[in-house]
């Protein structure tokens, strides 16, 4: 079965993972490509669900959000479907994952202050054991 990524398509996907609004124009300058060509590619990228979404990156400090953490969830038997429901609900979350290990859950959360994070932890607590670690600074 053939890829349906070349190396053009890896160039797009790069430069796109790292300015996700750079226009067409301007990737098929770096690549010496027509934008028609680019646009192309970046659309059977996405028809292809290689591509599924652009996002933001935000500070969250600037938005009142002083606390980012990372929660480890042991869910309690019984319990994992209605958190992985529940969980979706809650604007705290930012990325939430299955995962293997002592814990089912990975969490990263954003929180305005200590309080807001001792609130959503006795929020979740019900549904299993938790371990946090407060994110210091990006690398």
């Amino acid at each position: 079965m053939d890829s349906i990524v070349d190396d053009i398509d890896i160039a797009i996907i790069n430069i796109l993972e790292k300015e996700a609004r750079a226009s067409f124009a301007d990737i098929a300058r770096r690549l010496t490509l027509s934008p028609s060509a680019i646009r192309e590619r970046v659309q059977r990228l996405e028809d292809h669900g290689v591509i599924r979404q652009y996002q933001i990156a935000l500070d969250y400090k600037q938005l009142g959000y002083d606390i980012e953490a990372f929660i480890l969830v042991k869910v309690f038997h019984g319990k994992l479907q209605s958190f992985l429901r529940v969980i979706k609900t809650y604007k705290e979350v930012k990325d939430a994952y299955r995962i293997t290990g002592n814990y089912n859950v990975h969490l990263k959360v954003i929180l305005k202050d200590r309080m807001h994070l001792q609130d959503f932890i006795d929020h979740i607590m019900v549904y299993g054991d938790t371990h946090t670690s407060l994110i210091l600074s990006d690398i």
